[in-house]
C-alpha cells in the first residue's frame, strides 16, 4: 500500500512540475538572451575593461568600469567584432573583424578610451590571425596568408608607423605563439604534418630569421600556448608522450623540458601576468572548468582552486596591469555568459556585467547530466542529457532500473545534438536554443562521440580516415541508451549538428535510415571529395590528415560520402548554410538539396548571403530557429 502511494505522489509531483512550466517563453525571447565575454583591461587602468557582447544583434565593443556605472557601446558594425586586445603600455587597443563571415579579419586600433578607431589592415582578400603584442606594446605580431592564400607567415606590425615587418615565412602553417622582452626571439607554432592533431613550436631568431626546432616527436602531439617566463625561458602546454594537456617548462639553452605534473585532464588555457609572477589556467575536468591561479614560482605544485558561481566554463582570462586582479568570462548551463573579475588579495570572485535574459526565469534553465553509455566495442561515450522539467525519474521497484519519462507516463521526444570539429568536445555551457527546445518538451542529449578532444590523445584518434564512421556507430548507440534508459520514444528522436557535427548528421541517416524522426544539417559536409577540392586551400592540408587524401584515399572518401548513399534517406531533412563560408563550401548544401528536392524527399533549405560558417546575426537567427522549431514539431509531434 505504501508502494503504491509513493507512486502516486511521484506523479502528483509530475503533473505539478508540469503546471509550473507550463508557461511558455516565445523561440524569439531566447534568442534575445545575451552574452558578455573576452574582457580585457582598457588602458592603464585596472578596473575599467573592454568586452564583447551581443546586446546589438552582432557581437561588438563594449566598455565596463568594474567598480561600477553603465556600460557604454564602443563600435556598432553589422558584422561581429571577432576579438579585442588590450596593449601592455596602456596606449589603446587592436580588435579584429571580418565581413560576412569569410573569415578574413582586418586589424583596427582605437584609443583606451574607446576614441580614434583606425583601419591598420584593409586586405578584403587576406586572412590575418592575431598572435599578441611585444613587452613595451608597440608592435603586434600576427599570421596572414597575404604572400600565398595556402599558407600563413608570421609578421609584426609597429602600430606608430603603420609599418609592416615579414618576421618569418615558409609554406606552411605557422602561427605566432611568444616574443621575448628583448624582442630578439620569437616563438612560433607550425601544424600540417602527415598527423592530425599536431604541432611542432619553433625558435626563430629575429635578426637572421633562422628557425630552431624545439619540439621533436615522433607521435601525434600537441604544443600550444607558449609564453615566455624570461629571456631563455619559455612555460607551454603539450601531450607528447602522454594522454592529457599538461603544463612544462623549456630552458631555451638546453632544450630540456621539465613537466610540472601527469595532468589526468587537459590543461584548457592559460595567461600570464605582465610581471610574470602571477599565472592562471584552467582544468578541463569532464567538460567543467577549474580555475588555479598561483604564483609562477609554484606551478605544478598543489593549490586550490578558485571557488566558481558554479559548475560551468571558464574562458577570456587577462590579468589586470598592477596583477591583482583576473578578468575572466564564466558560462554555465543556467547562466549565460558574463564578464567577472577575481580579486587576488581577498580572493573574491564579483559579476561585472549582468547580460539581460529577455525575461526568462533562470530558474526555467536545465542543467543537464552527464552521462556515460556503452558503444559497439564496449567503450564508454561520455554525453550530456538535458531532460525538460516536466520529466521525472522512474525506479521500477521490480529491477531497480532507472529510467525517464515525461509528465503523465509519456515517453519523451529527444534531440541528438553532435558538435562539430571532430576535434572539438561538448561542454555544458549555456546554450539558448537547447533551452527553448527544453521548454517545448523536448530533451537533448549532446554527445561527445569517439574523436571529441577532453577524453585524452587516444580517445581523439579512434575516429581518423578509415574509422571515420565507428563515430557514427557511437551516435546509433546513443539511440539504443536513449530507448533503455532515457525515456525517449523511439519514434520521436532527431538528429541535429552543424559543421562536422553536419556530416555526422548526414551519416546518420544514410546509415541508420529507419532510426531517426528528423534532422537538422547546419553548414555539413555532403561530399568528401567536392569538400576537400573547394574549401580553402590551408584547410584541406589541415583536413586531409584527419579525413584523407584526395591522391590517396578517394575510393573510401567517395564511398563513406552521405552523397553516395543519398537513396537511403527517409527522414525529414533541414538543410542551412551560409553563402561565404570558407570552410564548408555552400555548394555542399546546394548539391544535397538538388538531388533530395528531384527524388520528391522532404527537405527544407535555407542559404543566407550574409553568413558564413554558421548562422550568427541576431536578425538571421530570429528568422531561421522558428522555421526549424516549426519544423521539428511538424515531424516529431
Amino acid at each position: 500500500m505504501k508502494r503504491f502511494f509513493f507512486i502516486f505522489v511521484l506523479l502528483a509531483l509530475a503533473v505539478s512540475a508540469f503546471a509550473q512550466a507550463a508557461e511558455k517563453y516565445t523561440i524569439q525571447q531566447y534568442l534575445n538572451i545575451r552574452s558578455a565575454s573576452s574582457p580585457t583591461f582598457a588602458g592603464d587602468s585596472n578596473s575599467r575593461l573592454f568586452y564583447l557582447t551581443n546586446v546589438s544583434g552582432t557581437s561588438q565593443i563594449w566598455m565596463i568600469d568594474a567598480a561600477g556605472g553603465a556600460p557604454k557601446q564602443i563600435t556598432n558594425y553589422d558584422d561581429n567584432v571577432g576579438f579585442i586586445s588590450s596593449s601592455p603600455d596602456g596606449s589603446g587597443a587592436v580588435f579584429g573583424k571580418a565581413v560576412g563571415g569569410n573569415e578574413n579579419t582586418q586589424f583596427f586600433w582605437m584609443k583606451a578610451d574607446g576614441s580614434g578607431i583606425k583601419e591598420l589592415t584593409s586586405s578584403a582578400t587576406v586572412r590575418h590571425n592575431f598572435g599578441g603584442w611585444s613587452d613595451d606594446g608597440k608592435r603586434i605580431y600576427y599570421a596572414s596568408n597575404k604572400r600565398d592564400k595556402n599558407y600563413f607567415d608570421v609578421y609584426a606590425m609597429d602600430l606608430g608607423s603603420g609599418k609592416e615587418e615579414l618576421v618569418f615565412q615558409q609554406n606552411g602553417n605557422n602561427d605566432f605563439e611568444a616574443v621575448s622582452k628583448d624582442g630578439s626571439k620569437v616563438i612560433i607554432s607550425r601544424s600540417g604534418t602527415e598527423l592530425g592533431l599536431d604541432n611542432n613550436l619553433y625558435l626563430i631568431d629575429a635578426k637572421t630569421k633562422q628557425e630552431t626546432l624545439l619540439t621533436p616527436h615522433t607521435d601525434a602531439s600537441q604544443f600550444g600556448g607558449a609564453t615566455f617566463l624570461s629571456n631563455n625561458e619559455i612555460l607551454f602546454a603539450t601531450n607528447d608522450k602522454r594522454e592529457f594537456m599538461g603544463l612544462a617548462r623549456m630552458n631555451l639553452d638546453t632544450k630540456a623540458i621539465q613537466m610540472f605534473e601527469n595532468a589526468n585532464w587537459d590543461t584548457s588555457g592559460g595567461t600570464l601576468s605582465d610581471d610574470k609572477k602571477m599565472f592562471a589556467y584552467t582544468i578541463n575536468r569532464e567538460g567543467f572548468s577549474e580555475l588555479y591561479v598561483v604564483n609562477t614560482k609554484d606551478i605544478g605544485k598543489k593549490t586550490e582552486a578558485v571557488k566558481l558561481p558554479a559548475q560551468g566554463i571558464v574562458g577570456g582570462m587577462e590579468f589586470s596591469k598592477d596583477g591583482n586582479r583576473l578578468a575572466l568570462s564564466f558560462a554555465s548551463s543556467r547562466h549565460n555568459s558574463d564578464v567577472w573579475v577575481y580579486d587576488l588579495k581577498s580572493k573574491s570572485l564579483t559579476q561585472v556585467t549582468n547580460s539581460d535574459r529577455a525575461n526568462i526565469s533562470q530558474e526555467s534553465f536545465v542543467a543537464p547530466e552527464l552521462i556515460k553509455y556503452k558503444t559497439f566495442d564496449g567503450k564508454e561515450i561520455p554525453a550530456w542529457y538535458y531532460t525538460p522539467q516536466t520529466a521525472i525519474t522512474v525506479v521500477n521497484a521490480r529491477s531497480g532500473r532507472s529510467g525517464v519519462m515525461n509528465a503523465g507516463n509519456t515517453k519523451l521526444p529527444v534531440i541528438v545534438s553532435v558538435h562539430g570539429g571532430p576535434e572539438g568536445q561538448e561542454r555544458p555551457g549555456f546554450n539558448p536554443l537547447y533551452q527553448y527546445y527544453l521548454s517545448r518538451g523536448y530533451a537533448v542529449l549532446a554527445t561527445n562521440v569517439r574523436g571529441s578532444t577532453g577524453y585524452g590523445k587516444t580517445f581523439t584518434h579512434l575516429d581518423d580516415v578509415e574509422k571515420r564512421e565507428d563515430s557514427v556507430k557511437d551516435l546509433a548507440a546513443s539511440v539504443e541508451w536513449l530507448k533503455t534508459s532515457g525515456g525517449a520514444d523511439p519514434k520521436r528522436i532527431a538528429v541535429m549538428g552543424g559543421s562536422y557535427g553536419g556530416y555526422m548528421t548526414m551519416a546518420a541517416i544514410t546509415l541508420y535510415p529507419d532510426t531517426f524522426a528528423a534532422a537538422v544539417n547546419t553548414v555539413g559536409i555532403v561530399n568528401w571529395e567536392t569538400f576537400l577540392k573547394n574549401t580553402s586551400g590551408y584547410r584541406r592540408r589541415q583536413r586531409e590528415v584527419e579525413y584523407g587524401r584526395l591522391d590517396r584515399d578517394i575510393v573510401f572518401l567517395r564511398k563513406i560520402s552521405p552523397i553516395a548513399k543519398v537513396d537511403r534517406i527517409k527522414t525529414p531533412l533541414f538543410v542551412i548554410h551560409g553563402k561565404n563560408d570558407p570552410r564548408v563550401p555552400y555548394t555542399e548544401a546546394e548539391q544535397i538539396v538538388k538531388v533530395l528536392k528531384d527524388k520528391g524527399a522532404i527537405v527544407e533549405y535555407k542559404l543566407y548571403d550574409d553568413e558564413g560558417h554558421g548562422i550568427s546575426k541576431l536578425k538571421n537567427r530570429l528568422e531561421l530557429y522558428p522555421l526549424v522549431a516549426d519544423f521539428l514539431d511538424k515531424y516529431m509531434k
